[in-house]
C-alpha cells in the first residue's frame, strides 16, 4: 500500500501524520536523555570498579532494562498520566494536545541536557512531573473556565511529590545502614577497598556488583522506562484511537463483565439523577468537570453518569471483540471508560455505594475499564528500552565520574557501591508495585552519600551542594519553562490551521 493509500485509509491528513511522528521521536528522544542521568547510575559502580570495561557494561544494564520495560505493569506510566488535566487527556489529538505533549517534551528534554552537560545527577521524574504541571497550570491560567485549582490533579501530584521527596532519604539512610550491617558480618577486608587504577577487583566481589547492576537496570526499566511508554500511548490513542484506545485483544467475557457492571450501576444512577438526565455530549462534560478537585456531586451528575453508562453498555452489548466496534467508536469507549473509573473512584465513600451488589459493580466496572484502556504494545516497550540503552552509551561518563569521585572526600569503594545499589534496586521495585515513580538518580546518589557518612569518610560538600540545588531548581524551573512552551505551541498550532 502506497503512502498516500494509507493516509486515506486512517482517514488522517499529512500535518497529523507529521505531528505524530514528531511527537512519538520527542517521547523517544526524552528516554535517551534519560539513559544520559538514570541508566548511567546504574553502571556507575561496575564500571568505576573495573568490574566491567564500559561497552559491555552499558550493552548488559540495556538488556537488562529492556526485560525491566517488557515486564512492566503500566501502573507508573498511567500514574503518570493522572496528572495532566482532564479536558487535554480527552482530547489529545486538538491543538492543546498536541501543544501539551510538545511543550512537556521539550521542556523536560532541555533541563535534562543541561543538567547532564555539567555533570549532575539531576532526577527525570522530577524534570517530566514538573513539566507536566507547568502545561496544566498554563491551560488553566489561558481558559476563562478552569481555575489553577483544577490546572493539576493536585491529589496524584503530592502522591508523587511523597514519593520523590521521601525515597532519597530512604536512599541515605539504608544504605549507610546495610554498609554498617556488612562491617559487622563480613570481615574480609578486600569488600572495602577504592580500586587501585585499572585492576579488577576479585571474582566474588565482581559477582556482587554484577547483581546489584543488574538490579538497579531491572528495576529502572520497570520504572522510569513507562514514563516515555505513558507519554507514546497517550500521543497515539489521541491520534489514532481505532488503532490504539483500547485493549484489542480483549477477549468476550472481559469486555461483558464491564457490561453487565455498567447495567447494574445504570438503574441506580438513574433513580439519583432526580429526572435530570443530560445528552451523551454534555455529560462528558459534567463528569470531566466533577472528577476535579473542586467538582460536586449533583442529581445532574447521577444523570451524567447514567448517560455514559447508557452509551457504553449500547457500543459493547453483544460484542465479541473490539475487532467489530467502528474504528470510529473505539476513541468514545475509551472516553466512557475514562470517565467512569475516574468518577467512581470519587464517588467511593458516598452512601450510594453501601449496598455490597452495587459496590461490586463499581469495583468491576473500574478494575475491568484498566484492563481494557491501560494497555502497551511491545512495540513501545521495545523502542523505549533501545533509547534508554543507547542514551547510556553515549552519556554514561560524566554521571560515572560525579557518582565515583566527587560525592564522597574518598574514593569509593565496592561495598559502598553495592548497599547503594542494593538499596536503590529495592527502592525502585517496591514503587514500581505502588505504581509510583521515583528517582533513580537521587536515590542512588544519596545511596552513596549514605555509604559515605556511615563509613566517615566525609563528604564533598560543593557537589551535595550542586545537587541539592538541582533537586530544589527541577521543579520550579520545569514548571515555568513548561507554561512558556505551551503558551507558544498553542498560539503557533493554531496558526498552522488545525482544529
Amino acid at each position: 500500500m502506497s503512502i498516500t493509500l494509507f493516509l486515506a485509509a486512517t482517514q488522517i491528513d499529512p500535518w497529523t501524520w507529521f505531528f505524530l511522528v514528531l511527537a512519538v521521536g520527542m517521547a523517544l528522544s526524552f528516554e535517551f536523555v534519560n539513559g544520559f542521568h538514570d541508566t548511567a547510575n546504574a553502571v556507575a559502580t561496575v564500571i568505576y570498579t573495573n568490574t566491567l570495561n564500559p561497552v559491555p557494561a552499558v550493552v548488559w544494564s540495556g538488556i537488562w532494562n529492556l526485560i525491566g520495560v517488557l515486564t512492566a505493569s503500566g501502573a507508573v506510566a498511567f500514574g503518570i498520566i493522572a496528572l495532566l488535566p482532564v479536558e487535554l487527556v480527552l482530547n489529545i489529538g486538538s491543538v492543546a494536545g498536541f501543544a501539551m505533549v510538545f511543550s512537556l517534551l521539550a521542556s523536560a528534554i532541555i533541563w535534562n541536557v543541561g543538567t547532564w552537560w555539567v555533570g549532575l545527577p539531576a532526577s527525570s521524574s522530577h524534570t517530566l512531573i514538573g513539566s507536566i504541571m507547568g502545561v496544566g497550570l498554563a491551560n488553566a491560567m489561558m481558559s476563562p473556565l478552569h481555575s489553577v485549582t483544577t490546572g493539576v490533579n493536585w491529589a496524584k501530584a503530592q502522591e508523587v511529590g511523597l514519593s520523590l521527596l521521601i525515597s532519597p532519604v530512604v536512599g541515605f539512610v539504608c544504605a549507610g545502614g546495610l554498609l554498617l550491617i556488612s562491617k559487622l558480618l563480613i570481615k574480609n577486608e578486600a569488600l572495602y577497598r577504592s580500586p587501585e587504577g585499572k585492576t579488577p577487583p576479585p571474582l566474588w566481589i565482581r559477582g556482587v556488583l554484577m547483581v546489584t547492576c543488574t538490579g538497579v537496570s531491572f528495576a529502572h526499566g520497570s520504572n522510569d522506562g513507562q514514563k516515555g511508554m505513558g507519554l507514546i500511548m497517550l500521543i497515539l490513542v489521541g491520534i489514532l484511537p481505532g488503532m490504539y484506545a483500547l485493549k484489542m485483544d480483549a477477549t468476550q467475557p472481559e469486555l461483558q463483565q464491564v457490561v453487565e457492571a455498567a447495567d447494574v450501576l445504570n438503574g441506580v444512577f438513574a433513580e439519583q439523577s432526580e429526572g435530570n438526565l443530560p445528552d451523551e455530549k454534555n455529560a462528558t462534560v459534567i463528569l470531566s468537570d466533577y472528577i476535579k478537585a473542586d467538582g460536586q456531586l449533583t442529581t445532574t451528575t447521577y444523570g451524567a453518569l447514567d448517560a455514559i453508562c447508557t452509551d457504553l453498555i449500547t457500543r459493547l452489548k453483544d460484542v465479541q471483540s473490539f475487532e467489530n466496534v467502528p474504528q470510529e467508536d473505539r476513541g468514545q469507549i475509551r472516553s466512557d471508560l475514562f470517565l467512569l473509573q475516574k468518577a467512581l473512584k470519587k464517588l467511593e465513600g458516598e452512601s450510594i455505594l453501601d449496598r455490597p451488589e452495587i459496590s461490586e459493580a463499581s469495583q468491576t466496572l473500574q478494575q475491568g475499564g484498566k484492563k481494557l484502556t491501560d494497555h502497551i504494545p511491545t512495540w513501545v516497550k521495545v523502542s523505549v528500552a533501545l533509547a534508554l540503552g543507547l542514551g547510556t552509551m553515549i552519556g554514561w561518563k560524566r554521571i560515572v565520574v560525579t557518582v565515583g569521585e566527587k560525592i564522597g572526600k574518598t574514593h569509593l569503594t565496592y561495598a559502598q557501591g553495592a548497599a547503594a545499589e542494593l538499596t536503590a534496586m529495592s527502592t525502585i521495585l517496591v514503587a514500581d508495585h505502588m505504581g509510583l515513580p521515583v528517582s533513580t538518580t537521587h536515590v542512588l546518589s544519596s545511596g552513596i552519600a549514605g555509604t559515605m557518612a556511615a563509613n566517615r569518610s566525609g563528604l564533598q560538600k560543593d557537589t551535595l551542594r550542586n545537587i541539592l540545588l538541582a533537586w530544589v531548581l527541577t521543579l520550579p524551573v520545569c514548571i515555568f519553562m513548561g507554561a512558556m512552551l505551551f503558551a507558544f505551541a498553542v498560539n503557533a498550532i493554531s496558526l498552522l490551521g488545525l482544529k
